[in-house]
């Protein structure tokens, strides 16, 4: 029996470069990252952004690293608002002068994703590893105010600055943001390198739901709240991207074209470039694309659950850091005969932490590892 072609996808996350002045040490990026001398050209992007709108890409994610680390970012933005896809810069702010944000809103930048590192300078050099990033980050956010683009907040929360969510939440109302997203630290790249240092407590998580929850109703037309709640507190797992090579797809600092950010964890999946091969192609005869697929992969107990078009197994870069199968049933689901392995790291990173600091982070640095 031939399986049903897959719908388009919706969305792609071009990640422009892996540079990036901030240091941080839950960044999603690779622990092995694509040095500048390794990053496609301007005439590459725009092709692939092309090949992207034609294959019914609508959003286009304009990432990093530091987007704003390449000089040619405004002409980027410019190539894919020619080929209407709507564009959304995902940025630290830093390096975003007053002109060049300006110069970014003529191109066609419709939207901007501000990420927030903590509520003062402390927290947030200290977490950013940047010195006067904080201060840098307020003065770009209140710029994006007056220029008149609309503005998220991607506040990214950990042990560490979980307890100042009533304050980030006031912070991005301050600085005029739509929406924010409170996403609690998920377990790849430098994150899970850090997990036992940024893993929040159980009575963390359990407050800040709370809190979410009072806020939306009192914010409501004021303030979009999303909120990620950590992975490892669950009953059941997230539909990670909505589903493996369902909804969108990811493209390296060099061409690679991943089903998620993470992907390249996994170890025995081949994939394609899209320098090299066409888009179209990748996403919908790419064997790393239909390796999960679907629900015709599934182990059991996910074969039989009713919860298989749900969370559609959850994930699968999550299930090979825990569990060491990229084809297991993620290990947070409380049905996963795994998921002993996850209460054991909650208790494991409990103790490592009592008492702690964040004197033990090892921080994301860029070494020229893969130039092409």
């Amino acid at each position: 029996m031939t399986a049903p072609r897959p719908a388009p996808p919706i969305a792609m996350l071009a990640e422009l470069t892996h540079r990036c002045p901030l240091a941080c040490p839950y960044c999603s990026n690779p622990l092995k990252m694509v040095a500048r001398e390794g990053e496609i050209g301007t005439e590459a992007w725009a092709d692939i952004f092309a090949q992207a709108a034609k294959l019914g890409v609508l959003q286009l994610h304009l990432s990093g690293g530091e987007p704003a680390s390449r000089r040619d970012l405004t002409d980027l933005v410019r190539a894919a608002r020619d080929v209407d896809l709507y564009v959304n810069l995902i940025t630290s702010g830093i390096g975003l002068t007053e002109a060049r944000l300006r110069e970014l809103d003529a191109a066609g930048v419709e939207h901007v994703q501000l990420s927030l590192q903590g509520v003062n300078a402390g927290i947030a050099d200290l977490i950013g590893g940047y010195k006067g990033g904080f201060d840098r980050k307020m003065q770009v956010a209140r710029m994006i105010g007056e220029i008149g683009m609309p503005l998220t907040l991607n506040a990214v929360m950990h042990r560490h600055n979980l307890d100042d969510l009533p304050q980030t939440l006031d912070m991005a109302v301050e600085l005029g943001a739509r929406r924010i997203e409170i996403a609690c630290v998920q377990f790849q790249g430098w994150a899970l390198k850090n997990r036992a240092a940024l893993q929040p407590t159980r009575e963390q998580v359990a407050q800040a739901k709370a809190l979410v929850d009072q806020a939306r109703r009192d914010m409501r037309g004021t303030l979009v709240i999303d909120f990620v709640p950590p992975d490892y507190y669950a009953d059941y797992p997230k539909a990670c991207m909505g589903g493996w090579g369902s909804t969108g797809l990811n493209v390296t600092p060099d061409g690679t074209v991943l089903p998620c950010h993470a992907a390249e964890t996994i170890p025995g999946l081949t994939f394609q470039n899209a320098t090299e091969v066409p888009l179209d192609q990748i996403w919908y005869d790419g064997a790393a694309f239909n390796a999960f697929r679907g629900t015709d992969w599934m182990p059991e107990p996910c074969q039989s659950c009713s919860r298989r078009e749900v969370d559609f197994g959850g994930c699968r870069c999550q299930a090979m850091a825990i569990v060491g199968r990229a084809e297991a049933t993620d290990p947070v689901c409380k049905l996963s005969p795994d998921r002993p392995k996850v209460d054991a790291l909650l208790t494991e990173n409990a103790e490592s932490a009592a008492g702690g600091t964040t004197e033990d982070f090892i921080y994301r640095r860029l070494e020229p590892v893969r130039a092409r």
